[in-house]
């Protein structure tokens, strides 16, 4: 298998919106049993303070590649770049996950709204939110944060 890894780190951390819709930066998140040392300050406040890249901005956002979509944090496979789709959102968009083991959801009441949160099940990390305004065959539209995630060529 091929571990070559794409890393997504390309936004501002003044730009990252958290959970309180407060433009914080980046807190340091010091539990080393969960957080990757390699992530950057950005990665950290979008996985583990709920924080939102700006729309348009993610570095995956335009990637039409193959491969596994994995946690930025823990590698847990997330999503096939096969399930990738254009919504129009401003954040990258999948259809369906690898494994709906390997997703947990919560509902987030944040910024006057309720959506459907969803983390790496492993991790806990936060990913985006999933709607169902998705395409068929599932309905679903994964809306991810790309600087929660990074990319890794599929084992041939």
């Amino acid at each position: 298998m091929n571990d070559k890894i794409e890393k997504s780190n390309s936004v501002d951390s003044n730009s990252i919106i958290n959970a309180n819709n407060v433009n914080t930066g980046a807190e340091d998140v010091n539990d080393e049993d969960i957080v990757n040392q390699n992530l950057t300050a950005e990665q950290k406040e979008v996985l583990f303070n709920k924080g939102t890249e700006p729309p348009f901005s993610g570095k995956f956002l335009n990637y039409h590649g193959n491969g596994i979509f994995v946690c930025a944090n823990c590698g847990t496979e997330l999503f096939d770049a096969k399930s990738k789709f254009e919504s129009g959102s401003g954040w990258p968009s999948f259809y369906e996950a690898v494994d709906e083991k390997s997703i947990k959801t919560n509902t987030d009441k944040s910024h006057f709204m309720v959506r459907t949160e969803i983390m790496c099940s492993t991790c806990g990390g936060h990913l985006g939110h999933v709607f169902n305004d998705g395409p068929q065959p599932t309905g679903l539209r994964y809306c991810v944060n790309s600087l929660a995630l990074q990319v890794k060529d599929k084992a041939k």
